[in-house]
């Protein structure tokens, strides 16, 4: 009677100790997932924006080369991980590696390495030259397939992988390397606007975010988080076009303006576009290698449409 008393005991000393044990941990709080992400992001771009400025040319050069290479890479791996778990084809290996010949090959030529590089509108027929061989090698690639027989959806995933993530990520380099001004002043410019952006959303919409604006993509987005984004990437941009216009070449608080709003307006469209991707893949987050972040993708998403905004309006309305 007492051994059955004693099992009985230990079974329910045992019970919630096991159920504890086994419950699922309490997510974080939105400060914490903030603060991580916050982190992450400081760490990374700081990485990128100190090697611009190291004295030894190739050094920055190549070290601000591998930072975008591994972008890249990670990148349109993790969205043809999408395009997979969607159960759509693509030839993941062949994107791959054409999405890092093309950031290379572009390095290569706005560095000066093949020679003069003066010119945006040469280094964009450049890039188009690799896009025209780079299609044709995909209907190559299609014509020897034997596991992929719905050509047009696996080459039209494959390419779009390509001008997703590291042909709108190209622009980066482009205004690095932008000839008619100090690009190294620019791309800091750009990625504390967009960052401003980021910013401003998740904290308005936090703490005063009460209407929704697209829940069937993004349930988390509201319009004042989209002001709030607006608002911080605005005075951001007033910001740095008062504390360093004379590096700004052509910077005005006119075009301060009009950049926070083009910008910030951006972000949060490629905010959107991405959890549109993740909300048709079933996942959340498009990776685990980033802290508070998630992917690679989670990181860039605001700033893959932003980055030929930039360069387009640097050269077309900044330096005519």
């Amino acid at each position: 009677m007492s051994r059955a008393r004693a099992s009985s005991g230990a079974a329910d000393t045992m019970g919630p100790t096991t159920e504890a044990a086994t419950a699922p941990p309490a997510p974080a709080s939105k400060r914490a997932v903030f603060l991580r992400r916050s982190l992450s992001f400081v760490v990374l771009w700081t990485l990128v924006i100190t090697t611009l400025f190291v004295a030894n040319r190739y050094v920055s050069g190549f070290c601000f080369l591998g930072v975008m290479l591994t972008l890249a890479g990670l990148g349109l791996s993790e969205f043809y991980a999408l395009v997979a778990r969607r159960g759509f084809g693509c030839f993941r290996d062949w994107g791959i590696v054409g999405g890092l010949l093309l950031m290379g090959s572009t390095f290569v030529y706005l560095s000066g390495a093949l020679g003069t590089h003066d010119a945006p509108a040469k280094a964009n027929d450049f890039e188009t030259s690799f896009l025209i061989l780079f299609v044709l090698g995909l209907c190559v690639r299609q014509f020897v397939s034997r596991t992929q027989d719905s050509g047009i959806l696996t080459i039209s995933t494959t390419l779009f992988g390509l001008m997703y993530v590291p042909w709108l990520l190209n622009f980066i380099q482009k205004i690095r390397f932008f000839p008619a001004a100090d690009g190294r002043v620019y791309l800091i410019y750009f990625l504390v606007v967009t960052k401003f952006s980021d910013t401003g959303a998740y904290l308005t919409g936090s703490l005063l975010g009460r209407h929704k604006m697209i829940p069937r993509i993004s349930p988390g987005k509201t319009w004042e988080g989209f002001a709030g984004a607006i608002l911080f990437s605005t005075l951001a941009s007033l910001g740095l076009a008062y504390g360093v216009g004379d590096r700004l070449r052509g910077m005005t608080p006119f075009h301060a303006v009009v950049l926070g709003v083009v910008l910030s307006v951006a972000a949060v469209i490629g905010d959107l576009i991405e959890s549109l991707f993740k909300r048709e893949a079933g996942i959340k987050d498009s990776g685990r290698s980033l802290p508070g972040i998630g992917g690679v993708l989670d990181l860039l998403d605001s700033l893959l449409f932003n980055a030929p905004l930039m360069y387009l309006y640097l050269r077309h309305v900044l330096t005519p």
